[in-house]
């Protein structure tokens, strides 16, 4: 039997453009909706099932569901422009394809939608919807499924009672009790989806319902009976609403409607290359398009990675350029649009420092090249000179390049040649953590794992006090090529895994941004900040005193000396010497932890002070110390943090050698380090801050409409929320309870967690959350459908599509409750990562030749340096680049400020 396939076209769009990147070509013009449309086409095409297909559009004039009720989706959010100035040229290229439009004034697509299928069906024909709304599940039969393109998954009876708990036949009534929120369609106060089942499950209908309205008692509690019947009226109207219409009269001629012999997407090649679609015009058009772009409508795979246990065979033959001739006949061998694998070896690992000892290169996949420039071991042979490198990498670095932790490599090229990559560059490292965020992303253990393949040691060469440079250059060309192989067949093994598991649009966000950003990292890492050496030599004078001072004290309490910095002497003195009330015990004794004697901080004197030392011995060894011997390293006194790309799963950045993302904020220490970071001579620091984005994130994602109402009135979401849940006499008192509440759900806090963070009872807690949930279901119901959907699919999913996967296999309860708490997290928490990778590639793309230099990045903070004098100028474009970086669906804020160090800035 044929199919037709029925396109919700304005659905289908606005799906399309939220789950998608920002995808924008050259002139800036946004491509994210147009490129989704694209991909779409092509997979119908190649789709040999799809023999019709009918777009379906709204109607003109008035909607007859607003006859019936003005507030029908009266709460509906205005069109971000974005997506406005893509819908025309989605429409015309409808047009221009030679599809079918199909519109009835005063209905709506879902009304079209549903009289289309009962014609097809008379008709003998199949029917395909491809939609996501849930308002045409009641179409839904034997011959008529969703198809949901976005998660590709095919919906059917099954899925619907799996989902709702009614059948395809059934869900009008289920509506007409639940409601629909995004529609502002009523329903039946009070009653929510488990209700609704019941119901239906004994009445089948709301006609039975009401007819036998006494008999719901049986079903639900007497003060819900008496809410259904007072409802009548509402049930009524929400049903009148919900029901699709199946009987306008349409004319369709289904011979016109056939998909087309030629790929469609053909009729509108110039349009494809206007928009710089190049993966779409490879796969249309043949290899010479070849690109990384592809699809960017996020998919479904049904499960999480899994550990790879096939693996793929890896050989590779290597050879030494020692020679100038060689070198260029090499690289002039080169095809002009040949991808490059490229890897370096240094004598150190801080590439402001180290000197390249020569760089390897491979172009086919099969053969790796190393150049020798700088070894220095007693009768070395020939190398190649740093002129020759220079134009020789000036060559190569024209291509594409691919690398495993290329920033390294970039860094390390620019600080000895001052070059830096012409074109794109890939990287495997960021690529295998894209994948998956959890597994071990080095270049070892990923052959490893897709190879099967053990890579030669980096200490099976190197003698314990020295460096590459005394490795033999035989020895070494063969190390360093197999480097540049691995790493040229492991992008081509990830890129056959993304598109194995259908997960294209993670290639394009690579390509787009995440490989991009590698660049940004390199500049911030070559212009450190500046630490003011004697406002830190003052602290650690005085931290040294107070730590005297403390220690003194703590002995005379415990009656003896000992090691504070000990568990298990510290334990020893206040449990069995002081008789304090001990806590839980661990391996080595009872736990002296910060929590445990937080909690008896009241029972001896001794306790306030064990936790004043402790912190002020942090504060000493960890931050003070350290960031002194780094920035009395050069005579700028500068600190040159290395910014990890890959060091977290939710993907935020993270820091190390120093670690600069965990400078204390609420301590009065804490401030002071802070005020040790300070901008040059003639420079200001400026702060760039985002507000509250992850509760922007949670009000777009659940579309809450109390909270998007209060962002978009810019009010104070705490207090508004303390008002809500406490009244007005008490909101201003109780505002730390909701902002507790607020934020705690974000990063899945329960009744216990909080019950401990507010020192109030269980019940107490539990009591303020299901408060919360009642106050705000559209909340509760996102949060829950989220939980379901990790459960179900195994990884949760952030604003750009990166996903975090959990295997729930064989887990303990209380580690599917972590890794619930987890993934739920990480939509946020990882959605305003990408926000903030947004926000620093743009500013990047626009200033990296100004005088305007980006610093660091702390969690939803960027810091940046600019002359005093152009403070003003700048200012005012950073904020809004990042108010406007992406459309939410309630405005995104920063604030700004500027100062002489960090403390200032806040």
């Amino acid at each position: 039997m044929k199919t037709l396939t029925i396109i919700d076209t304005f659905g289908f769009f606005f799906r399309s453009f939220y789950a998608l990147p920002p995808l924008k070509n050259k002139e800036g013009f946004p491509t994210g909706l147009l490129l989704g449309f694209c991909n779409l086409l092509n997979n119908l095409y190649k789709n040999k099932s799809c023999d019709y297909i009918i777009f379906a559009l709204e109607g003109q004039g008035k909607n007859r569901r607003k006859i019936l009720d003005p507030r029908y989706k009266q709460n509906r959010q205005e069109v971000p422009k974005d997506l406005l100035l893509q819908l025309p040229i989605a429409i015309e290229w409808i047009s221009k394809m030679g599809f079918v439009n199909l519109s009835v004034d005063g209905y709506e697509a879902d009304d079209v939608i549903a009289s289309a299928s009962v014609l097809a069906r008379q008709k003998g024909l199949d029917v395909r919807i491809i939609s996501h709304d849930k308002d045409l599940y009641q179409l839904i039969d034997s011959h008529t499924y969703i198809y949901d393109p976005i998660k590709k998954i095919e919906i059917r009876e099954e899925q619907c009672q799996e989902k709702f708990g009614v059948l395809p036949c059934e869900f009008i009534d289920y509506q007409s009790l639940v409601g629909d929120s995004s529609d502002n369609v009523c329903g039946v106060k009070g009653i929510g989806a488990k209700s609704a089942q019941k119901l239906i499950k004994h009445f089948k209908n709301i006609e039975s319902l009401y007819e036998r309205s006494d008999e719901i008692a049986q079903v639900l509690t007497p003060r819900l009976q008496q809410v259904i019947v007072d409802s009548k009226d509402e049930a009524f109207l929400s049903k009148a609403l919900v029901t699709l219409v199946k009987d306008i009269p349409l004319h369709i001629d289904f011979s016109q409607c056939a998909m087309p012999e030629q790929n469609p997407l053909l009729q509108i090649v110039d349009a494809l290359h206007k928009y710089e679609f190049n993966g779409i015009l490879t796969k249309i058009q043949g290899p010479k398009y070849n690109s990384l772009s592809t699809s960017p409508s996020f998919k479904n795979a049904a499960n999480p990675p899994k550990p790879h246990t096939e693996s793929t065979s890896f050989a590779y033959e290597y050879e030494m350029i020692d020679s100038q001739s060689a070198l260029f006949t090499l690289i002039d061998s080169i095809p002009r649009d040949a991808l490059i694998a490229f890897d370096t070896e240094s004598d150190g690992l801080d590439t402001k420092e180290a000197n390249i000892v020569g760089f390897s290169f491979s172009f086919d996949k099969k053969k790796g090249y190393y150049v020798p420039l700088q070894h220095t071991y007693l009768g070395v042979q020939n190398q190649i000179s740093m002129q020759d490198a220079t134009l020789a990498l000036q060559r190569l670095f024209a291509h594409t390049l691919i690398g495993h932790n290329l920033k390294f490599d970039i860094a390390l090229v620019y600080h000895n040649f001052a070059l830096k990559p012409k074109n794109a560059i890939i990287d495997t490292m960021v690529l295998a953590w894209l994948l998956d965020s959890g597994k071990p992303v080095g270049l070892d253990k990923q052959m490893l794992q897709w190879f099967n393949h053990k890579m030669i040691g980096f200490d099976e060469i190197v003698d314990k006090k020295q460096t590459f440079a005394s490795v033999d250059v035989a020895i070494a060309t063969r190390y360093a090529a197999e480097d540049a192989v691995a790493t040229f067949c492991l992008y081509e093994r990830l890129k056959q895994e993304f598109e194995k598991r259908n997960l294209e649009p993670i290639l394009e966000l690579a390509m787009e941004l995440e490989f991009p950003f590698v660049n940004v990292l390199v500049q911030m890492e070559r212009e450190g900040i500046r630490i003011d050496t004697h406002l830190f030599e003052e602290y650690d004078k005085s931290l040294t005193k107070i730590l005297n001072s403390l220690t003194q004290r703590i002995y005379e309490y415990a009656g003896e000396n000992f090691n504070i910095n000990s568990p298990q002497q510290l334990s020893q003195i206040l449990f069995n010497k002081l008789g304090l009330q001990s806590g839980r015990s661990v391996k080595g004794g009872l736990s002296t932890d910060e929590r445990t004697l937080s909690n008896i901080a009241d029972s001896h004197p001794i306790i306030p002070l064990v936790l004043e030392y402790r912190e002020m011995n942090k504060l000493k060894n960890t931050y003070i110390e350290p960031l002194l011997k780094y920035a009395n390293k050069n005579a700028e006194h500068k600190i040159y943090t290395s910014f990890l790309q890959t060091g977290t799963v939710t993907g935020r950045l993270s820091s190390k050698s120093p670690n600069l993302q965990n400078i204390p904020v609420r301590s009065e220490y804490g401030r002071k380090i802070r005020e040790g970071f300070i901008a040059k001579e003639g420079y200001k620091l400026i702060s760039v801050d985002y507000s509250q984005i992850e509760l922007r994130l949670l009000a777009h994602f659940s579309q809450d409409s109390h909270l998007i109402e209060s962002f978009k009135q810019q009010k104070d979401i705490h207090y508004e929320t303390a008002l809500k849940l406490f009244g007005e006499s008490e909101a201003h008192n109780k505002r730390f309870i909701a902002k507790t509440i607020n934020f705690g759900l974000i990063y899945g806090m329960g009744a216990r967690k909080l019950s401990e963070t507010l020192k109030i009872s269980f019940k107490e807690a539990k009591a303020y959350i299901d408060s919360y949930f009642e106050l705000f279901p559209t909340v509760k119901d996102y949060l829950n459908n989220q939980k379901e959907f990790l459960l179900e699919n195994g990884y949760t999913q952030t604003l750009l599509g990166r996903r975090r996967y959990f295997d729930f296999s064989d887990v303990t309860e209380f580690m599917k409750a972590n890794y619930i708490r987890e993934g739920i997290n990480c939509i946020f928490q990882g959605s305003a990562a990408d926000l903030i990778k947004l926000c620093m590639y743009k500013i990047h793309q626009q200033y990296q030749d100004s005088e305007l230099q980006m610093l660091l990045q702390v969690h939803d903070e960027l810091i940046f340096q600019a002359p005093e004098s152009k403070i003003e100028e700048f200012l005012p474009h950073i904020e809004s680049l990042m108010n406007s970086i992406y459309t939410l669906l309630v405005p995104l804020k920063c604030s700004v400020s500027v100062g002489d160090n960090w403390a200032d800035l806040k």
